[in-house]
């Protein structure tokens, strides 16, 4: 059974959210602000995390800073603005997913297995053989699920890690934003651009030693982004 976090101060939508997971059969784990999120996180093991943005003592923007700091697990942030701009932070701290309220309940629920499918693929390594992708000095082991440049490690988030091998599997080929989304997030790609763009950066300034002049991953302007091939 997958645990669920879910952390909002409003304890009737902490309920409401409860009520639908359950019936999938997940457990639930519950905090009110972003520092009882970061204890149970500490004291059990959490699966995904869902986590509205306006919170006292530790609001979730703050709270998935520090979670990423040691943990890749889904994150599915909340918040009751609708604003691209704040869509876009919810990501740009390491969020996996956006939810607006208010949501369709059912929405939510697949978004969740969504990303659960993805995080529990992410962490299976079904192939006995090594499989491992090579760019220069950057290295996919698809079996450890481990991402490596110039022999250092990097961490990526789920999203982040398919991405890369999803372009790195396909040296040299351009993949638009549209084909980028439909591949990793397997839906209709509507207002695509920003999720995208948002992920693109965050894997740039990871892999990159200067993400403005990468090595690796390059925007073909007007068409999207590739993996240079190696040499």
């Amino acid at each position: 059974m997958k645990n669920i976090l879910v952390c909002d101060d409003d304890k009737e939508i902490v309920d409401a959210i409860e009520i639908y997971l359950q019936q999938e059969g997940y457990h639930i784990l519950k905090a009110y602000d972003g520092e009882q999120a970061l204890e149970v996180l500490r004291e059990q093991e959490v699966h995904l995390l869902i986590i509205d943005v306006m919170m006292p003592k530790l609001d979730g923007i703050r709270a998935t800073l520090k979670i990423r700091e040691e943990s890749s697990i889904p994150i599915i942030i909340l918040s009751a603005k609708s604003e691209d701009a704040d869509k876009i932070l919810g990501l740009n701290i390491g969020a996996d997913d956006y939810v607006t309220k208010p949501f369709n309940p059912l929405e939510l629920v697949a978004r969740v297995k969504s990303q659960l499918r993805r995080y529990t693929q992410l962490g299976n390594a079904a192939e006995s053989s090594q499989r491992i992708y090579q760019v220069g000095g950057l290295i996919i082991n698809d079996d450890l699920k481990e991402v490596t440049v110039d022999d250092e490690l990097v961490k990526l988030t789920p999203i982040e890690y398919n991405i890369l091998l999803l372009l790195v599997k396909n040296q040299g080929k351009v993949f638009s934003i549209n084909q980028i989304y439909e591949s990793i997030w397997n839906e209709d790609a509507i207002g695509a651009d920003n999720t995208v763009a948002v992920h693109i950066r965050h894997i740039r300034e990871k892999i990159e030693i200067n993400p403005k002049e990468p090595r690796y991953l390059k925007v073909v302007w007007g068409v999207g982004y590739k993996i240079e091939k190696s040499k």
